[in-house]
């Protein structure tokens, strides 16, 4: 958007949420409901939505893959479409009366209103995000991968230290972006890039070394997308403050604490390990770059 291991115990899942920030960050109370407000009822008929019985979720288009199948979000299949389900049948919705929007990744956490109850699409809490949007709880604990050309330089690289002479691709506006400015901190300015498949074609065509996406992501532009790639390995942040994916919410959204309370039950229950296991499994095992 890298891991040392993509599958997360029970616990874990809940604990990086709350370490997200410190108590006094600005991500501490996005996605929490307003203590001062009064409580409201997460029954289904009381929910404050976009179009009334209907669930709107917004991602992105294409929806890649492993996080959605066949670019088709209403499948239920990939890890982002299971989990909104998932998270809709908690609220007590039947698959029929989820609604899916189209919503660019920038432009879900981006100021103002949306046209979305809440949004599932690869977004990351920050601070600066949580200033103009409300974020659920992590519900995905993710890190970056560097991919690259088995032909390149950049493969045989084994630390940080040997990608800074690499021109890196990454895509505008993601954690990605920032990563390789604070963590690779390569000796040229990376090559930026409006749309995550502008990416992987600048790979492919050889306009740039290697590129950075998230770890599960990684594992796809190597298996389906770009022949004779090579994931050369995975890293943390910067500050070493897990980075973890969250719905997100128009700001002062009410129906954040219900879906934080969904994401609650389906970490207690198992059931969001058993959709991390089943989608994306096979994203394990990476080297750790350091």
């Amino acid at each position: 958007m890298l891991r040392p291991s993509m599958l997360l115990a029970l616990g874990a899942l809940a604990a990086t949420a709350v370490a997200c920030a410190p108590a006094s960050d600005s991500t501490t109370s996005a996605g929490k409901a307003d203590a001062s407000s009064p409580a409201t009822s997460c029954a289904k008929d009381q929910l404050t939505l976009k179009t009334p019985g209907k669930l709107t979720i917004g991602t992105d288009k294409p929806a890649y893959e492993p996080w959605f199948k066949d670019d088709d979000p209403s499948n239920g299949k990939g890890f982002e479409s299971a989990v909104a389900y998932a998270i809709a049948k908690e609220l007590g919705f039947q698959n029929g009366e989820v609604a899916w929007s189209t919503v660019k990744f920038d432009s879900a956490f981006a100021p103002g209103a949306k046209q979305f109850d809440f949004d599932l699409n690869q977004v990351s809490v920050t601070p600066d995000r949580a200033k103009v949007v409300d974020f659920s709880d992590g519900y995905y604990a993710v890190k970056q991968a560097v991919v690259a050309l088995d032909s390149s330089k950049a493969a045989a690289a084994t630390d940080l230290a040997a990608l800074k002479n690499s021109k890196i691709g990454v895509q505008v506006g993601t954690t990605s972006l920032q990563a390789v400015k604070d963590v690779i901190q390569p000796s040229a300015e990376p090559n930026v890039y409006n749309e995550q498949i502008d990416v992987v074609n600048a790979l492919k065509n050889k306009q740039v070394d290697a590129v950075v996406v998230d770890l599960p992501t990684a594992f796809y532009v190597t298996a389906a997308q770009v022949e004779n790639s090579k994931l050369v390995g995975q890293f943390g942040a910067a500050s070493g403050t897990p980075e973890v994916f969250g719905a997100v919410f128009e700001k002062g959204s009410p129906l954040v604490r219900c879906v934080n309370e969904a994401i609650g039950r389906l970490t207690d229950s198992g059931e969001l390990v058993k959709i991390e296991k089943e989608w994306l499994g096979s994203a394990a095992g990476a080297p750790e770059l350091k």
